[in-house]
């Protein structure tokens, strides 16, 4: 993996590019993520001869932070806009998990002309529902939890302890993992604070308006609350053709498709199979 720096309206945004000779894919990370947590790592991609662009979002890992608290959908599809330019790309594939995925959305609203195809991965953002305020506030909690006490504070105000019991090691050592890549905390309360405020789009019909080859990646709710699997469902419904990939339903649980990079890499290879055709 090559370095890839790019400057976008006063942030300097801190990416990487594996340049294969295959079609190009864009790996977009979730809030709180870093350009390593799309595939988990997995080379499965690169290998498989494909081109692979990742950068840290704006305020994450070591993307530097944004101007006057600027972490709406339009500043970062502006960023991803000023990535696929430095990088050389007239069109690409969209990765996207949660964050990303709701940033892929807008910018192929926006420019259908550059997205080949799209991955929307553990999508959470339901336009036609308000944002209650015990979200919100925990979203601030959060924020808070990280000013005051960095990854301690953090994880404290997560409140691991509404988390199903199977599951609540692995989200602690990932959470800790997360928290620790990024060189600008301060940056990540802001964005915490900031992004479940903003819209990616208006309304679900909107999807309605994606053409190209989509999959929809959810999380089965007992692993991943946060991400509904209902809300994966109504992407995959609105979007026309979308085709709809989750874990299979198994007692104990299986992980997460979404967790599982190697797994996830084969959607997304058979995704960018799909653009080909």
């Amino acid at each position: 993996m090559s370095e890839l720096t790019v400057t976008s309206d006063g942030v300097v945004l801190s990416g990487e590019e594996d340049p294969g000779a295959g079609g190009a894919i864009v790996l977009l990370h979730g809030l709180t993520a870093t350009r390593r947590y799309v595939v988990m790592g997995s080379r499965a991609l690169s290998s498989a001869g494909m081109r692979v662009v990742a950068f840290d979002a704006r305020g994450h890992g070591r993307s530097t932070p944004a101007p006057r608290r600027e972490y709406g959908y339009e500043h970062m599809t502006a960023d991803l806009a000023a990535v696929l330019v430095r990088a050389g790309l007239d069109t690409a594939i969209l990765a996207g998990a949660s964050m990303g995925a709701h940033t892929a959305i807008r910018f192929a609203l926006d420019h259908p002309e550059r997205v080949s195809a799209l991955a929307l991965i553990t999508p959470a953002f339901m336009p036609e529902a308000v944002a209650r305020q015990d979200e919100l506030a925990r979203w601030d909690a959060l924020a808070r939890g990280l000013r005051e006490g960095g990854v301690e504070g953090f994880v404290r105000a997560y409140a691991l302890d509404k988390v199903a019991p199977r599951w609540r090691a692995t989200i602690e050592t990932v959470l800790r993992q997360r928290l620790a890549a990024h060189e600008h905390p301060e940056a990540l309360a802001d964005a915490l604070e900031v992004v479940p405020r903003s819209r990616p789009f208006g309304a679900l019909s909107d999807l309605a308006r994606l053409a190209p080859p989509t999959v929809v990646v959810a999380s089965r709710d007992e692993a991943d609350p946060g991400h509904p699997l209902s809300v994966g469902e109504a992407y995959a419904g609105a979007i026309p053709g979308a085709e709809l990939a989750v874990e299979p339903l198994e007692h104990p649980p299986r992980s997460p498709l979404a967790w599982q990079g190697a797994q996830l890499s084969r959607v997304l290879l058979g995704l960018a199979a799909r653009a080909r055709t």
